[in-house]
């Protein structure tokens, strides 16, 4: 696609992985398999003229196996504050349908469940970020406490939705998905946050 767009802002996300998840090392995950559930609020972002601040989206992902060597399911969810031409920019750009970093997972996805605007409750505090999807998922994270209490971040990991910015490993509190068949609730599991940008 042609159209110029950018979005920044911040992500997070938790896993069934033990902390940390070693599907960004390219390695085999934990348990057999790999449940994500991904979050990101739009500070700013623009699509071919439409503004997307303050919006938010979510994507669950499962992958069967190694996260590079199986085809995945996902399904997306889009704020349902946004508009019909900010509904489209959401799905584009989190698809990876207008390009950008996102585009390259698309080789991966065997299969999509849905796309459907959601309520999404992003909300970060501190070390600690939490996302609600009413009915459909809970995920709630902390920072990892490191040496001297501080953060414990990873940089330039060779597999992540976001590639330019150091990573801040955590562990989850509660990550929770009842949607598309899948009966997801766990804790003490991984989880990460950083901010992201994606651009056309």
């Amino acid at each position: 696609m042609d159209t110029q767009w950018k979005v920044a802002g911040t992500y997070f996300e938790a896993c069934n992985c033990e902390a940390a998840c070693p599907c960004v090392f390219t390695s085999p995950p934990t348990d057999g398999d790999c449940k994500a559930l991904i979050g990101w609020h739009i500070d700013q972002g623009m699509f071919a003229g439409t503004a997307l601040d303050g919006l938010n989206t979510a994507l669950f992902a499962y992958a069967p196996g190694h996260m590079l060597e199986t085809k995945w399911k996902v399904a997306l969810y889009v704020d349902e504050r946004a508009d019909a031409q900010q509904t489209d920019a959401l799905t584009k750009i989190f698809s990876g349908a207008a390009g950008g970093h996102l585009s390259a997972l698309t080789p991966l996805i065997g299969e999509v469940l849905g796309v459907r605007s959601a309520a999404i409750d992003y909300r970060l505090d501190g070390k600690q970020r939490s996302l609600t999807i009413p009915q459909v998922a809970q995920m709630e994270i902390e920072a990892m406490a490191g040496q001297g209490g501080e953060d414990v971040t990873l940089s330039g990991i060779p597999f992540t939705p976001v590639p330019g910015y150091p990573t801040v490993a955590c562990r989850s509190k509660r990550l929770s998905f009842h949607d598309h068949g899948f009966d997801l609730e766990i804790s003490r599991k991984n989880g990460f946050y950083s901010p992201f940008s994606y651009q056309a």
